[in-house]
């Protein structure tokens, strides 16, 4: 065997292009991924539509993801598509399973073009003409225009040929020189293995399906080893959906598990039948004179029994999954869980202290935005941080504040069920609508998000400033609003709450007046000039959002009548001031 194997490696080292093979497993993945982005911005939206819209029943979720996986040329793009809709919560697990096993269907179009073009046609006659036509028109055209798009359409399907005839005229010298029976029998298990590692290095089961059908039009391996290599290829190309999900939600786990499972199970029953799938293939086709069109139906036919055999068992592998992989429902509430609703006393205290930890989280999300240590206002882990035992990501953050939020609101709903006295249910509506306030403040912070780190990133120095200056006015009014919180007199908290607005207001004049001087010496563009403004806009009533939050929650009535009161004698002084001025 050694002296085969040593023939075996001088041949190839004698006739076998190395680095061309390689180059055309690049071209013809660069052509995959020009073919699959353009249809996606072409069609994108309908594609999404079809999954999002189509999936209702297991029947029509497999014809959907068949459809769209043919178009698109392209099966971990439409499972990563359902792994995104399951995360959103559009989509039902039983039809991102039907979905998931029309994608496998769906991918074999893939084999079927390059055995029906990819070795019937002259590839130069067609392939150097779409990339040439393509080219010159990406180049006339505008980039986001639907003709560009369709130019790197040609091009991608140019590429993929031009690949694939790159591969097969790495090999044709080996195949000429190259006697299958020098080759020693390792088992087609060992092909199996090589199959799936292939396609989890290359990412890709079209590439590692073009490599198997060069090597089998060429010769230089048998239609079992093609079978057992293509078997293996289905199983490894999971390996993009399961890196897809990983640190993702339970809900993306089991789709990507249930990917895995899908095709593992479809492998080893296709591996183990393998001699019947390709007895059953010679009956349609001569598989001796046209093995290349006979494994492109093997895949066909393997792929569609692991629909029929998974097709009654949806059900059963949605339960199992949700069994493994159950949704971690984090405790959000830190009162309100503990209190009835129907205690109407005690439970408007519970509210109470429950927005107030709503702020506090909003805050936490505010000082993440701007990069300022929470360390400077929190001695400890927050509840949300303490119950989930890491630091959030600010969307995982907004997303529990949300959540909170809502319970807020049911718990509020519930309260109202029973009767209540006038002065509670005016407490009740103030403290609901402080929630609110707090909500806005923080849908503000969330839209001023990346215009903020373009002001830190930004090579003008003035908004450089600017951004430093976000962050001071943030800490401030932090540490203002913290001093109200310590404070057990509401007569002082009034004081210290009309003294914070008051330097949230002068913040934001003196913001107005630096810009515009920095305008009349022009030391910032037209364009910074307006996402100046809207940033402070949004930051400063963010800020004032959640000084009149703390009023509605922590003021009786007669001291926040007061209050507005004397804010509106305050804007009203401001603009006889300003009128005096002009």
């Amino acid at each position: 065997m050694a002296s085969h194997l040593l023939g075996i490696l001088k041949i190839m080292n004698e006739t076998f292009d190395f680095w061309k093979l390689i180059a055309g497993l690049g071209i013809f993945l660069y052509g995959m991924y020009q073919l699959e982005d353009s249809v996606k911005a072409l069609s994108g939206k309908a594609f999404r539509r079809i999954i999002r819209t189509y999936t209702n029943g297991p029947l029509r979720a497999i014809a959907s993801g068949a459809l769209v996986t043919g178009i698109l040329q392209s099966s971990s793009a439409v499972s990563l598509m359902v792994l995104a809709f399951i995360g959103a919560g559009v989509m039902t697990m039983p039809n991102a399973i039907g979905v998931i096993m029309g994608a496998n269907i769906g991918t074999t179009f893939t084999a079927w073009i390059v055995a029906v073009l990819g070795f019937k046609i002259k590839i130069e006659s067609f392939a150097l003409p779409l990339i040439g036509l393509g080219g010159v028109g990406i180049v006339f055209f505008n980039p986001n225009q639907k003709t560009s798009h369709l130019c790197r359409l040609l091009i991608g399907f140019g590429f993929l040929f031009l690949g694939l005839d790159y591969m097969k005229g790495s090999v044709e010298n080996i195949a000429q020189h190259f006697d299958l029976t020098q080759i020693p029998d390792l088992g087609l298990w060992v092909y199996l293995v090589v199959g799936i590692v292939l396609t989890a290095v290359v990412q890709s089961s079209s590439a590692s399906i073009a490599i198997v059908l060069t090597a089998l039009h060429s010769q230089l391996i048998t239609f079992d080893v093609g079978a057992a290599l293509a078997i293996g290829a289905a199983i490894g190309t999971t390996t993009t959906v399961l890196l897809g999900s990983m640190g993702g939600i339970q809900a993306k786990k089991r789709v990507a598990v249930s990917h895995l499972i899908f095709n593992l199970v479809t492998g080893i029953i296709a591996f183990t039948i393998i001699k019947w799938l390709i007895w059953a293939v010679s009956l349609f086709i001569d598989i001796s004179a046209n093995s290349v069109m006979g494994l492109a139906l093997f895949i066909t036919m393997f792929k569609v029994l692991g629909v029929i055999v998974f097709f009654p068992f949806i059900r059963v592998l949605t339960t199992f999954l949700i069994r493994i992989f159950p949704d971690k429902k984090m405790l959000l509430t830190v009162y309100l869980s503990t209190t009835p609703p129907e205690e109407t006393d005690i439970s408007l205290t519970a509210l109470r202290k429950e927005v107030r930890h709503l702020l506090q989280e909003c805050q936490l999300y505010a000082l993440y935005l701007l990069r300022i240590d929470e360390k400077l206002f929190f001695d400890e882990d927050l509840p949300f941080s303490k119950n989930s035992k890491r630091k959030l990501t600010l969307e995982e953050l907004y997303e529990n504040i949300k959540l909170l939020h809502a319970e807020i609101f049911s718990y509020y709903s519930k309260i109202q069920m029973h009767k209540l006295e006038e002065a509670e249910a005016k407490e009740l509506a103030r403290v609901i609508y402080a929630s609110r306030n707090i909500m806005n403040s923080i849908k503000n912070f969330k839209g001023i998000r990346y215009d903020l780190d373009e002001f830190d990133g930004s090579d003008n120095q003035y908004l450089n400033n600017q951004y430093k200056q976000f962050r001071k006015r943030l800490v401030e009014l932090y540490h203002d609003i913290g001093r109200v919180m310590d404070l057990e007199v509401q007569e002082e908290q009034y004081r210290k709450l009309l003294q914070t607005i008051v330097h949230v207001e002068e913040s934001d004049k003196k913001f107005v007046r630096d810009t515009i001087k920095a305008v009349s010496e022009n030391r910032i563009k037209e364009m910074e000039i307006a996402s100046l403004l809207l940033v402070n806009r949004l930051f400063s009533q963010a800020c004032r959002l959640q000084v009149f939050s703390i009023k509605d929650f922590m003021l009786n009535s007669e001291q926040i009548k007061e209050f507005d009161r004397v804010l509106d004698m305050k804007e009203v002084m401001d603009e006889e001031i300003a009128k005096s001025q002009e």
